[in-house]
């Protein structure tokens, strides 16, 4: 007999980078494990330092970190925790990404343009992760990007359920931002058996957050209207179309959306909005300007369905299973 036989068990282990640290939190708890105790700082010039205080070895790690502000800061950082971890000989590496930053650069609009979401996916993997897992990703493509496996979650279930519960449906209307969001807001539809209305928009392509909206198409007089889309940024776009909602008669809107990154001008727009109600889930943090000052923000925990998703994984099951009520 030549070698040398091993009888050990499948061990994870649960690391979290600085960014967002009560989503690893809830995530952990949601698991029964505890977050790996990490020391991380950042030298004077912003040079950042990650060592793991318990060994890795042989071990299926998956590491959580949120693409929140600064956005640079903290991709560097789980770049960085990745490479520590495979040098540490990690048995496998898979990276948490509840918010994918550089999501919106997935293609090249006009020349001498960067696809910005496909080097994302590059470094990650050149780092050393083997796999990735995130949520509602701005577009699906972008799961082509990384080179293995790719776990997209979706938080559809959890915001339209939200919905669907506190409004009364048969004066729902489902209402896409614009046209890039209909094959999702058709699913909301499905969901909560309402009909859709899009609300056409154009951009000024050479002014960054310029929106103008033009014609709503649907029915929404005298509708509760729920405006869904994957991500608010500064606000502009998701506010212009309440606007035009309202023009159109609607009785109210309600805005869902699973990334609340609410940047700029973001905040007194929310405020100044005649929407009843924003709701999001927690793959970002909420500014504690917005979470502490205005009571229609409502944030739903993301947690349990990456919990889920986590779990799957490390047990070789069905990540798809999760959602294939949809």
């Amino acid at each position: 007999m030549t070698g040398i036989k091993t009888t050990g068990e499948k061990k994870m282990m649960f690391f979290s980078g600085r960014a967002h640290p009560e989503l690893a939190e809830e995530v952990a708890h949601q698991l029964g494990v505890g977050v790996v105790p990490t020391k991380a700082f950042d030298f004077a010039n912003g040079e950042i330092y990650v060592r793991y205080q318990e060994s890795a070895r042989g071990a299926d790690c998956f590491l959580i970190q949120s693409h929140t502000a600064p956005i640079n800061k903290w991709i560097m950082e789980q770049l960085i925790m990745i490479d520590a971890l495979k040098r540490a000989s990690a048995r496998s590496i898979t990276v948490i990404v509840p918010f994918y930053g550089y999501a919106r650069q997935d293609k090249k609009h006009r020349g001498r343009e960067p696809i910005s979401a496909r080097l994302i996916a590059d470094l990650m993997k050149t780092a050393g992760a083997d796999r990735l897992l995130t949520v509602d990703l701005h577009t699906d493509q972008i799961q082509g990007f990384f080179d293995g496996p790719v776990d997209h979650l979706f938080a559809l279930p959890l915001l339209a359920d939200y919905v669907g519960a506190k409004v009364d449906r048969s004066k729902l209307t489902v209402v896409s931002p614009d046209a890039g969001r209909v094959r999702v807001a058709d699913r909301w539809c499905d969901r909560l058996g309402a009909p859709l209305a899009i609300v056409h928009k154009r951009r000024d392509k050479d002014v960054a957050n310029q929106v103008t909206v033009h014609e709503v198409v649907g029915e929404v007089k005298g509708r509760v209207c729920v405006l869904v889309d994957d991500m608010i940024d500064t606000g502009g776009t998701i506010c212009a179309a309440a606007d035009a909602l309202f023009a159109h008669g609607a009785e109210d809107v309600i805005v869902t959306a699973t990334h609340g990154v609410l940047s700029g001008p973001a905040a007194d727009r929310l405020k100044n909005s005649k929407v009843s109600e924003f709701v999001f889930t927690n793959t970002l943090p909420t500014p504690s300007e917005l979470s502490e000052s205005l009571d229609k923000i409502k944030v739903l925990s993301i947690a349990p369905t990456i919990a889920r998703a986590v779990r799957e994984v490390f047990e070789d099951g069905s990540v798809t299973s999760l959602f294939d009520e949809q």
